[in-house]
Protein backbone atom coordinates (compact mmCIF):
# COMPACT_ATOMS: atom_id res chain seq x y z
CA UNK A 1 0.00 0.00 0.00
CA UNK A 2 1.27 3.63 -0.91
CA UNK A 3 -0.15 6.47 1.68
CA UNK A 4 0.77 10.06 0.45
CA UNK A 5 0.42 12.74 2.63
CA UNK A 6 0.34 16.12 1.75
CA UNK A 7 -0.55 19.71 1.93
CA UNK A 8 -3.65 20.56 0.04
CA UNK A 9 -2.66 23.69 -0.54
CA UNK A 10 0.80 25.40 -1.80
CA UNK A 11 4.05 24.94 0.35
CA UNK A 12 5.03 22.48 2.79
CA UNK A 13 5.21 22.22 6.62
CA UNK A 14 8.74 23.56 7.88
CA UNK A 15 10.09 20.88 10.45
CA UNK A 16 13.34 21.08 12.23
CA UNK A 17 14.31 19.67 15.70
CA UNK A 18 13.91 21.39 19.20
CA UNK A 19 16.35 21.06 21.52
CA UNK A 20 16.10 21.30 25.04
CA UNK A 21 16.93 24.90 25.64
CA UNK A 22 13.66 25.88 23.33
CA UNK A 23 11.56 24.05 25.92
CA UNK A 24 10.33 27.14 28.23
CA UNK A 25 8.47 25.18 31.89
CA UNK A 26 7.42 28.17 33.03
CA UNK A 27 5.34 28.36 29.46
CA UNK A 28 4.66 25.02 29.20
CA UNK A 29 5.27 25.69 25.53
CA UNK A 30 8.16 25.10 22.40
CA UNK A 31 8.57 27.36 19.53
CA UNK A 32 6.06 24.99 17.67
CA UNK A 33 3.96 22.03 18.62
CA UNK A 34 4.58 18.97 17.32
CA UNK A 35 1.98 16.46 16.52
CA UNK A 36 2.42 13.34 15.24
CA UNK A 37 -0.07 11.55 13.05
CA UNK A 38 -0.74 7.53 13.00
CA UNK A 39 -2.44 6.25 9.87
CA UNK A 40 -4.83 3.17 9.34
CA UNK A 41 -7.31 2.19 6.39
CA UNK A 42 -10.44 -0.16 6.89
CA UNK A 43 -12.17 -1.64 4.09
CA UNK A 44 -10.22 -0.44 1.11
CA UNK A 45 -10.61 -1.40 -2.89
CA UNK A 46 -9.70 -5.18 -2.96
CA UNK A 47 -6.31 -4.55 -5.04
CA UNK A 48 -2.94 -6.06 -5.18
CA UNK A 49 -0.06 -4.77 -2.78
CA UNK A 50 0.78 -1.53 -1.23
CA UNK A 51 4.26 -0.25 -1.05
CA UNK A 52 5.76 3.32 -0.94
CA UNK A 53 7.36 5.61 -3.24
CA UNK A 54 8.52 8.97 -1.83
CA UNK A 55 9.93 10.34 1.42
CA UNK A 56 6.20 11.40 2.62
CA UNK A 57 4.95 8.43 2.06
CA UNK A 58 4.55 5.11 4.29
CA UNK A 59 5.99 1.93 4.40
CA UNK A 60 5.19 -1.51 2.49
CA UNK A 61 2.34 -3.54 3.48
CA UNK A 62 1.45 -6.28 1.49
CA UNK A 63 -2.06 -8.40 1.07
CA UNK A 64 -3.87 -6.49 3.47
CA UNK A 65 -6.91 -4.10 3.42
CA UNK A 66 -6.96 -3.14 6.67
CA UNK A 67 -3.51 -1.74 7.12
CA UNK A 68 -1.98 0.05 10.00
CA UNK A 69 0.64 2.25 9.49
CA UNK A 70 3.93 2.25 11.24
CA UNK A 71 5.75 4.98 10.00
CA UNK A 72 4.15 8.66 11.62
CA UNK A 73 4.35 12.06 9.98
CA UNK A 74 5.54 14.82 12.13
CA UNK A 75 3.65 17.90 11.57
CA UNK A 76 4.01 21.90 13.14
CA UNK A 77 0.77 22.54 14.56
CA UNK A 78 -0.50 25.74 14.82
CA UNK A 79 -4.50 26.66 16.59
CA UNK A 80 -4.43 29.39 14.82
CA UNK A 81 -3.93 28.78 11.06
CA UNK A 82 -6.07 26.26 8.90
CA UNK A 83 -3.59 23.62 7.93
CA UNK A 84 -5.01 21.38 5.27
CA UNK A 85 -3.92 17.93 4.49
CA UNK A 86 -4.90 15.41 1.70
CA UNK A 87 -4.11 11.74 1.87
CA UNK A 88 -3.93 9.73 -1.06
CA UNK A 89 -4.04 6.08 -0.91
CA UNK A 90 -2.45 3.55 -3.79
CA UNK A 91 -2.19 0.03 -4.95
CA UNK A 92 0.90 -0.18 -6.04
CA UNK A 93 1.86 -2.67 -8.69
CA UNK A 94 5.59 -2.18 -9.95
CA UNK A 95 8.36 -0.51 -8.94
CA UNK A 96 7.85 2.35 -11.06
CA UNK A 97 7.74 5.86 -9.19
CA UNK A 98 5.39 7.11 -11.68
CA UNK A 99 1.83 7.02 -9.54
CA UNK A 100 -0.25 6.81 -13.01
CA UNK A 101 0.78 3.15 -13.77
CA UNK A 102 -0.51 2.25 -10.63
CA UNK A 103 -4.24 2.03 -9.03
CA UNK A 104 -5.52 4.83 -7.11
CA UNK A 105 -8.07 3.39 -4.31
CA UNK A 106 -9.24 6.84 -3.11
CA UNK A 107 -8.43 10.13 -0.75
CA UNK A 108 -9.40 12.10 2.07
CA UNK A 109 -9.27 16.13 2.73
CA UNK A 110 -9.01 17.27 6.08
CA UNK A 111 -7.26 20.24 8.29
CA UNK A 112 -5.08 19.26 11.01
CA UNK A 113 -7.31 20.92 13.63
CA UNK A 114 -10.11 18.35 12.91
CA UNK A 115 -7.83 15.70 13.92
CA UNK A 116 -6.80 16.78 16.81
CA UNK A 117 -10.10 18.56 18.04
CA UNK A 118 -11.60 15.36 17.32
CA UNK A 119 -12.58 13.17 20.28
CA UNK A 120 -9.28 11.55 21.67
CA UNK A 121 -7.96 13.62 18.47
CA UNK A 122 -8.99 10.64 16.47
CA UNK A 123 -10.37 11.11 12.89
CA UNK A 124 -12.46 8.84 10.95
CA UNK A 125 -13.25 9.73 7.33
CA UNK A 126 -14.49 8.04 4.31
CA UNK A 127 -11.89 7.88 1.64
CA UNK A 128 -13.22 8.92 -1.87
CA UNK A 129 -12.20 10.17 -5.30
CA UNK A 130 -13.78 7.30 -7.24
CA UNK A 131 -17.58 7.75 -8.31
CA UNK A 132 -19.45 5.07 -7.56
CA UNK A 133 -17.68 3.03 -5.38
CA UNK A 134 -17.22 2.83 -1.46
CA UNK A 135 -13.45 3.29 -1.10
CA UNK A 136 -13.46 2.46 2.65
CA UNK A 137 -11.98 4.57 5.52
CA UNK A 138 -8.84 6.34 6.97
CA UNK A 139 -8.39 6.89 10.97
CA UNK A 140 -6.15 9.61 11.29
CA UNK A 141 -4.86 10.01 14.88
CA UNK A 142 -2.71 12.98 16.95
CA UNK A 143 -0.33 12.78 19.72
CA UNK A 144 1.49 16.07 20.79
CA UNK A 145 5.40 15.15 20.00
CA UNK A 146 7.04 17.18 23.22
CA UNK A 147 10.25 16.88 21.87
CA UNK A 148 12.54 14.82 19.35
CA UNK A 149 15.30 14.39 20.74
CA UNK A 150 16.74 12.51 24.15
CA UNK A 151 14.70 13.98 27.00
CA UNK A 152 11.94 12.78 29.76
CA UNK A 153 9.87 15.46 30.70
CA UNK A 154 7.76 14.99 34.20
CA UNK A 155 3.95 14.60 33.17
CA UNK A 156 3.22 17.29 35.26
CA UNK A 157 5.61 20.09 33.29
CA UNK A 158 3.50 18.58 29.94
CA UNK A 159 0.81 22.00 29.97
CA UNK A 160 0.32 22.63 26.49
CA UNK A 161 -2.53 23.55 24.31
CA UNK A 162 -2.69 20.69 22.46
CA UNK A 163 -2.31 18.19 25.01
CA UNK A 164 -5.63 19.68 26.49
CA UNK A 165 -7.65 19.78 23.37
CA UNK A 166 -5.99 16.44 22.80
CA UNK A 167 -7.04 14.75 26.08
CA UNK A 168 -9.48 17.38 28.27
CA UNK A 169 -10.92 20.07 26.79
CA UNK A 170 -13.77 20.51 25.04
CA UNK A 171 -13.73 24.06 22.56
CA UNK A 172 -17.18 25.74 22.54
CA UNK A 173 -17.60 28.80 19.88
CA UNK A 174 -20.56 31.63 20.45
CA UNK A 175 -20.65 34.55 17.72
CA UNK A 176 -22.35 37.73 18.95
CA UNK A 177 -22.83 40.72 15.52
CA UNK A 178 -24.01 44.25 16.31
CA UNK A 179 -27.30 45.06 14.49
CA UNK A 180 -26.68 48.81 15.97
CA UNK A 181 -28.22 51.61 13.27
CA UNK A 182 -25.19 53.00 12.82
CA UNK A 183 -24.34 50.01 10.25
CA UNK A 184 -26.00 51.66 7.73
CA UNK A 185 -29.09 51.00 5.93
CA UNK A 186 -28.76 47.23 5.11
CA UNK A 187 -30.30 47.61 1.70
CA UNK A 188 -27.93 50.01 0.55
CA UNK A 189 -23.97 49.49 -0.61
CA UNK A 190 -22.91 51.85 2.12
CA UNK A 191 -23.94 49.90 5.20
CA UNK A 192 -21.75 47.38 6.57
CA UNK A 193 -24.26 44.84 6.70
CA UNK A 194 -24.86 45.16 2.84
CA UNK A 195 -25.31 41.56 0.98
CA UNK A 196 -23.59 41.95 -2.00
CA UNK A 197 -24.49 38.90 -4.10
CA UNK A 198 -21.07 38.83 -5.70
CA UNK A 199 -18.71 39.66 -1.92
CA UNK A 200 -19.01 38.59 1.28
CA UNK A 201 -19.19 41.85 3.62
CA UNK A 202 -17.07 42.91 6.20
CA UNK A 203 -19.36 40.88 8.67
CA UNK A 204 -19.41 37.31 6.93
CA UNK A 205 -15.70 37.62 5.92
CA UNK A 206 -14.89 38.32 9.65
CA UNK A 207 -17.01 35.36 10.77
CA UNK A 208 -15.82 32.80 8.33
CA UNK A 209 -12.31 33.70 8.60
CA UNK A 210 -12.33 33.26 12.82
CA UNK A 211 -15.05 30.57 13.01
CA UNK A 212 -13.96 27.91 9.94
CA UNK A 213 -10.88 27.81 12.24
CA UNK A 214 -12.98 26.98 15.97
CA UNK A 215 -15.40 24.95 14.36
CA UNK A 216 -12.58 22.15 14.27
CA UNK A 217 -12.47 22.43 17.60
CA UNK A 218 -16.09 21.61 18.43
CA UNK A 219 -17.63 18.39 17.98
CA UNK A 220 -21.00 18.74 16.80
CA UNK A 221 -20.50 21.89 15.14
CA UNK A 222 -23.28 23.32 16.35
CA UNK A 223 -22.91 26.98 17.50
CA UNK A 224 -25.00 30.06 19.26
CA UNK A 225 -25.27 32.66 16.91
CA UNK A 226 -26.40 36.17 19.04
CA UNK A 227 -27.10 39.63 17.56
CA UNK A 228 -26.93 42.90 19.34
CA UNK A 229 -28.43 46.15 19.56
CA UNK A 230 -31.65 45.45 17.19
CA UNK A 231 -35.50 46.38 17.64
CA UNK A 232 -37.08 43.00 17.43
CA UNK A 233 -40.65 42.22 15.70
CA UNK A 234 -43.91 41.86 16.59
CA UNK A 235 -43.34 45.39 19.35
CA UNK A 236 -40.11 46.78 18.57
CA UNK A 237 -38.54 45.92 21.90
CA UNK A 238 -34.69 46.52 22.15
CA UNK A 239 -32.94 43.39 22.24
CA UNK A 240 -28.93 43.13 22.85
CA UNK A 241 -29.08 39.17 23.39
CA UNK A 242 -31.17 37.72 20.97
CA UNK A 243 -30.61 34.34 19.27
CA UNK A 244 -30.16 35.11 15.18
CA UNK A 245 -31.88 31.88 14.34
CA UNK A 246 -35.06 33.40 16.60
CA UNK A 247 -35.48 30.21 18.66
CA UNK A 248 -34.62 31.68 22.73
CA UNK A 249 -34.82 28.40 23.41
CA UNK A 250 -32.18 27.04 21.08
CA UNK A 251 -30.21 29.58 19.45
CA UNK A 252 -27.60 27.25 18.05
CA UNK A 253 -27.05 26.95 14.22
CA UNK A 254 -25.14 24.15 12.34
CA UNK A 255 -22.03 25.37 11.20
CA UNK A 256 -20.71 28.49 9.65
CA UNK A 257 -23.16 27.97 6.78
CA UNK A 258 -25.61 27.91 9.41
CA UNK A 259 -24.70 31.34 11.09
CA UNK A 260 -24.57 32.92 8.07
CA UNK A 261 -27.60 31.82 6.96
CA UNK A 262 -29.26 32.60 10.15
CA UNK A 263 -27.52 36.31 10.21
CA UNK A 264 -28.62 36.99 6.00
CA UNK A 265 -32.18 36.17 8.01
CA UNK A 266 -32.37 38.50 10.59
CA UNK A 267 -31.40 41.39 8.68
CA UNK A 268 -34.68 41.32 6.87
CA UNK A 269 -36.85 41.01 9.86
CA UNK A 270 -35.05 43.13 12.58
CA UNK A 271 -34.79 47.00 12.38
CA UNK A 272 -30.94 48.06 13.35
CA UNK A 273 -31.30 50.42 16.43
CA UNK A 274 -28.80 50.75 19.50
CA UNK A 275 -26.79 51.40 21.41
CA UNK A 276 -23.91 49.30 21.06
CA UNK A 277 -23.61 47.73 24.30
CA UNK A 278 -21.43 44.22 25.15
CA UNK A 279 -22.59 43.19 28.62
CA UNK A 280 -25.33 41.55 27.83
CA UNK A 281 -23.40 38.89 25.51
CA UNK A 282 -20.57 38.39 27.45
CA UNK A 283 -22.53 37.45 30.44
CA UNK A 284 -24.84 35.16 28.79
CA UNK A 285 -21.17 33.21 27.52
CA UNK A 286 -19.91 33.89 30.92
CA UNK A 287 -23.42 31.75 32.76
CA UNK A 288 -22.55 28.96 30.77
CA UNK A 289 -18.54 29.02 31.26
CA UNK A 290 -19.36 29.35 35.31
CA UNK A 291 -21.11 25.73 35.18
CA UNK A 292 -18.25 23.78 33.62
CA UNK A 293 -14.75 25.22 35.62
CA UNK A 294 -13.29 21.76 35.81
CA UNK A 295 -11.32 22.40 32.99
CA UNK A 296 -13.42 19.96 30.63
CA UNK A 297 -15.02 23.11 28.46
CA UNK A 298 -13.62 26.38 27.26
CA UNK A 299 -15.89 29.16 25.85
CA UNK A 300 -14.58 31.63 22.84
CA UNK A 301 -16.82 34.71 22.38
CA UNK A 302 -16.37 36.02 18.82
CA UNK A 303 -17.41 39.94 19.15
CA UNK A 304 -18.05 41.49 15.52
CA UNK A 305 -18.65 45.14 16.27
CA UNK A 306 -18.53 48.24 14.13
CA UNK A 307 -19.06 51.35 16.86
CA UNK A 308 -18.02 52.91 19.70
CA UNK A 309 -19.50 51.20 22.43
CA UNK A 310 -21.67 52.85 24.92
CA UNK A 311 -22.15 50.39 28.19
CA UNK A 312 -17.88 50.65 29.08
CA UNK A 313 -17.82 50.20 32.50
CA UNK A 314 -20.86 47.48 32.58
CA UNK A 315 -18.56 45.59 29.89
CA UNK A 316 -15.17 46.26 32.14
CA UNK A 317 -16.67 44.67 34.68
CA UNK A 318 -18.51 41.55 32.76
CA UNK A 319 -14.74 41.05 31.33
CA UNK A 320 -13.51 41.40 34.81
CA UNK A 321 -15.81 39.03 36.16
CA UNK A 322 -15.62 36.13 33.29
CA UNK A 323 -11.32 36.32 33.16
CA UNK A 324 -11.67 33.74 36.21
CA UNK A 325 -13.86 31.51 34.07
CA UNK A 326 -12.78 29.28 31.11
CA UNK A 327 -13.33 31.49 28.74
CA UNK A 328 -12.00 34.26 26.13
CA UNK A 329 -13.08 37.19 23.92
CA UNK A 330 -12.18 38.01 20.21
CA UNK A 331 -13.05 41.49 19.21
CA UNK A 332 -13.18 42.43 15.53
CA UNK A 333 -13.78 46.11 14.97
CA UNK A 334 -15.50 46.76 11.47
CA UNK A 335 -15.68 50.05 9.59
CA UNK A 336 -13.71 53.25 9.78
CA UNK A 337 -14.95 54.54 13.02
CA UNK A 338 -12.14 55.16 16.18
CA UNK A 339 -11.43 51.90 18.60
CA UNK A 340 -9.74 53.25 21.47
CA UNK A 341 -12.27 51.22 23.89
CA UNK A 342 -11.63 48.54 22.28
CA UNK A 343 -7.79 48.96 22.53
CA UNK A 344 -8.52 48.99 26.68
CA UNK A 345 -10.63 45.88 26.54
CA UNK A 346 -7.75 44.35 25.59
CA UNK A 347 -5.75 44.93 27.89
CA UNK A 348 -2.16 43.98 26.54
CA UNK A 349 -0.66 47.22 27.85
CA UNK A 350 -2.62 48.20 31.02
CA UNK A 351 -4.83 45.21 32.30
CA UNK A 352 -8.12 45.96 32.40
CA UNK A 353 -10.14 46.91 35.79
CA UNK A 354 -13.30 47.18 37.48
CA UNK A 355 -14.25 48.60 40.70
CA UNK A 356 -10.60 48.72 42.01
CA UNK A 357 -10.41 45.02 40.74
CA UNK A 358 -7.75 43.84 38.35
CA UNK A 359 -8.92 41.52 35.34
CA UNK A 360 -6.99 37.46 36.79
CA UNK A 361 -6.05 36.65 33.29
CA UNK A 362 -5.76 39.09 30.46
CA UNK A 363 -8.96 37.49 27.97
CA UNK A 364 -9.45 39.77 25.50
CA UNK A 365 -7.91 40.20 21.89
CA UNK A 366 -8.96 42.61 19.36
CA UNK A 367 -7.95 43.85 15.68
CA UNK A 368 -9.66 46.08 13.61
CA UNK A 369 -10.64 44.52 10.17
CA UNK A 370 -9.37 47.25 8.19
CA UNK A 371 -5.73 46.65 9.15
CA UNK A 372 -6.36 43.07 6.75
CA UNK A 373 -8.09 43.93 4.03
CA UNK A 374 -5.95 43.19 0.98
CA UNK A 375 -5.72 45.98 -1.33
CA UNK A 376 -5.27 43.27 -4.38
CA UNK A 377 -8.43 42.01 -3.46
CA UNK A 378 -6.78 38.65 -2.14
CA UNK A 379 -9.79 37.96 0.44
CA UNK A 380 -8.63 34.66 1.14
CA UNK A 381 -5.02 36.33 2.53
CA UNK A 382 -6.25 38.57 4.28
CA UNK A 383 -8.97 36.39 6.22
CA UNK A 384 -5.80 33.60 6.63
CA UNK A 385 -3.83 36.69 8.43
CA UNK A 386 -7.32 38.17 9.80
CA UNK A 387 -7.46 34.77 11.53
CA UNK A 388 -4.21 34.15 12.57
CA UNK A 389 -3.94 37.16 14.77
CA UNK A 390 -7.12 37.20 16.34
CA UNK A 391 -6.88 33.02 17.73
CA UNK A 392 -3.16 33.46 18.27
CA UNK A 393 -3.31 34.30 22.21
CA UNK A 394 -6.18 31.80 22.77
CA UNK A 395 -3.56 29.09 23.49
CA UNK A 396 -1.70 30.58 26.09
CA UNK A 397 -5.22 31.87 27.90
CA UNK A 398 -6.66 28.21 27.89
CA UNK A 399 -3.12 27.65 29.40
CA UNK A 400 -3.73 30.52 31.91
CA UNK A 401 -6.67 29.20 33.17
CA UNK A 402 -5.64 25.78 33.23
CA UNK A 403 -2.40 26.85 35.59
CA UNK A 404 -4.85 29.35 37.62
CA UNK A 405 -7.05 26.60 38.88
CA UNK A 406 -4.27 23.00 38.61
CA UNK A 407 -5.83 21.88 36.17
CA UNK A 408 -3.75 19.24 33.94
CA UNK A 409 -4.60 16.76 30.84
CA UNK A 410 -6.83 14.29 31.78
CA UNK A 411 -5.19 11.11 31.51
CA UNK A 412 -2.02 12.73 31.28
CA UNK A 413 -0.18 10.57 28.72
CA UNK A 414 3.48 9.24 29.73
CA UNK A 415 6.44 11.46 29.34
CA UNK A 416 8.21 10.44 25.67
CA UNK A 417 11.54 8.97 25.83
CA UNK A 418 13.87 7.83 23.24
CA UNK A 419 13.28 3.78 23.74
CA UNK A 420 11.70 2.11 20.88
CA UNK A 421 10.37 5.35 18.99
CA UNK A 422 8.20 4.95 15.87
CA UNK A 423 9.49 5.68 12.20
CA UNK A 424 8.87 9.69 11.43
CA UNK A 425 8.29 11.23 8.67
CA UNK A 426 8.27 14.78 8.87
CA UNK A 427 6.12 17.15 6.48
Amino acid sequence: MLLLARRAASGSFVWTAPTVADFDPDSGSIPATKVEITVSCRNLLDRDTFSKSDPSETEVIKNTLNPDFVRKYILDYFFEEKQNLRFDVYDIDSKSPDLGKHDFLGQVYCTLGEIVGSPASRLEKPLGGIPGKTCGTIILSAEERIMNTILCLPASLLLTFSLFICFRTQIHFTVAIDFTASNGNPSQSTSLHYMNPYQMNAYAMALKAVGEIIQDYDSDKMFPALGFGAKLPPDGRVSHEFPLNGNVENPYCNGMEGILEAYHQSLKLVQLYGPTNFAPVVNHVARYAAAVEDGSQYFILLIITDGVISDMAQTKEAIVNAAKLPMSIIIVGVGQAEFDAMVELDGDDVRISSRGKLAERDIVQFVPFRDYMDRTGNHVLSMARLAKDVLAEIPDQLISYMKSRAIKPNPVPPPYSTCNNPETTPL
